[in-house]
């Protein structure tokens, strides 16, 4: 500390986590509009996720698929990256726009969008007909990006971390929900046939499951609209013109320089190309991982697998989704605090590395151990708990990605560009994984265990991406 600054002084150079003994006061989270944030994110894993459990067969039912079982996979994995390419191509321009005439607007558009968009996928009776309703859910839900933002404005050096550790805690709470809505659900008729009886429901059933997320996003609308409070400080526009005019020009010169928007050139500073190129990098890891994972568990045993059923898997998702969230809220804040969001987030890329082996390790164990079914257990938990530990990468990049925007009023764009990343890497990661492991397996590369080589490789490769990070998050001087 230098001589003369006193340990309250709190300014630019003051680091996110205090050093030594030096204690510095929590700022209390603004709970009320913190908590509809997370109710409107909520909306997003239910919309995405409640479709799994019912999307195979909804395909199987196309008449593009003629009958031929093997060809439903590729078109249900067609449709699911196509929601990620639309995503891609768009959420960087609404979160730009947010920058320009605040988050509201954007949030409500995007529930909007939501809403129409599911609504329209429950009465697709053709595969073309999904690929559009899924590709409008894609293009007009920028929202994820603009809740980074708003949660980053929300929130200081004191609380970010707490802040942040929410949005991994939703997310396993979506994915619990959302697949319990689609399984349930779908086909009432056959559920419920005295209550479903009318043939609307034989032609559509798959409408009551989209009625049932089109609901949920319909409350976070209303309550969005009546509470949910501005957090871009309010400016005139003159003109709205981002090819040609640079993003000072559209102000009236009420707020400084360090306040208005900038160009999208402007935007690629080093910091936020090294943070954008870890969230993107970590985003790939998990996206590889989740595709993975409940492919090796339901492949036969002499195929590289573990024959698991659907209901096994889902059993241990379920479990881990629950006990993740408890693990992101409860213990990310007090371990980022002690050792940092670099350390954190290098330890988390390469808690990726054993996540990967131990599907080679539960194959092997179940083809060559005696009695290997309860070692099986035992590996299958520690898998489970290393994604847990990953997972803590995501609220670590999340810190460094907001703290590396060049101005406030760029914050939005910053988690656009970030979350354009994200998208692309799972428009191609479920292929790719897939394809990777088909390949290993068709071609017998390294005794069909090819794929666990390249994906360690990969893991090298982030750690390398992760050591460019500061030590804390970034600092105005590094900017």
């Amino acid at each position: 500390m230098s001589p003369g600054r006193s340990q309250s002084t709190v300014d630019e150079e003051t680091p996110l986590l205090q050093a030594g003994n030096v204690p510095r006061k929590t700022t209390p989270l603004p709970v009320t509009q913190i908590s509809i944030l997370l109710l409107l994110l909520l909306a997003e894993p239910i919309t995405s996720l409640s479709i799994n459990p019912y999307i195979n067969q909804l395909v199987s039912e196309l008449s593009i698929v003629g009958g031929d079982e093997r060809k439903v996979g590729y078109y249900a994995g067609v449709l699911v990256s196509l929601y990620f390419a639309a995503e891609a191509a768009t959420i960087l321009q609404w979160s730009r726009l947010s920058d320009y005439i605040g988050r509201k607007p954007v949030l409500l558009c995007g529930l909007l969008g939501t809403i129409i968009s599911i609504i329209l996928f429950g009465l697709s009776r053709s595969f073309w007909a999904l690929v559009f309703s899924r590709c409008l859910n894609g293009m007009l839900n920028g929202n994820i990006g603009v809740i980074k933002s708003m949660l980053a404005e929300l929130t200081d050096e004191t609380n970010m971390a707490r802040g942040f550790s929410l949005i991994p805690v939703i997310w396993a709470l979506g994915g619990t929900i959302g697949p319990l809505i689609g399984g349930i659900l779908s086909r009432p008729q056959d559920r419920w046939p005295n209550a479903f009886s009318h043939p609307f429901w034989a032609e559509f059933p798959y409408f009551l499951p989209c009625v049932g997320t089109a609901t949920y996003t319909l409350i976070s609308f209303i309550l969005t609209a009546l509470f949910l409070k501005e957090t871009v400080p309010s400016a005139p526009l003159t003109k709205l013109n981002p090819m040609e005019a640079r993003a000072g020009e559209i102000m009236d010169g009420s707020i400084n320089d360090e306040e208005k928007p900038v160009l999208l050139r402007d935007l690629l500073t080093r910091p936020v190309v090294i943070s954008v190129a870890n969230y993107g990098l970590i985003g790939l890891l998990e996206m590889i991982a989740g595709v993975l994972i409940p492919l090796v568990w339901s492949t036969p045993v002499e195929f590289g697998g573990l024959s698991m059923t659907p209901a096994s898997i889902g059993l241990w998702m379920a479990g881990y989704g629950f006990l993740n969230g408890v693990f992101q809220f409860v213990g990310f804040p007090v371990i980022v605090e002690r050792f940092g969001p670099r350390r954190v987030f290098i330890v988390s890329i390469a808690a990726f590395a054993p996540m990967y082996l131990m599907l080679l390790f539960e194959n092997l164990t179940l083809r060559y151990v005696c009695g290997g079914a309860s070692l099986t257990v035992f590996l299958i938990v520690c898998q489970l708990s290393s994604i847990a530990i990953a997972d803590m990468g995501f609220s670590s990049v999340f810190m460094y990605v907001s703290s590396s925007a060049p101005s406030r009023r760029s914050l939005g764009a910053t988690n656009g560009l970030a979350q354009t990343m994200v998208s692309i890497q799972r428009t191609v990661a479920p292929a790719a994984a897939a394809s990777l492991f088909a390949f290993s397996l068709n071609n017998n590369v390294l005794g069909g265990n090819f794929t666990y080589v390249v994906l360690t490789a990969l893991v090298c490769v982030g750690l390398c991406i992760a050591a460019q990070l500061p030590k804390n998050t970034w600092k105005p001087a590094e900017k």
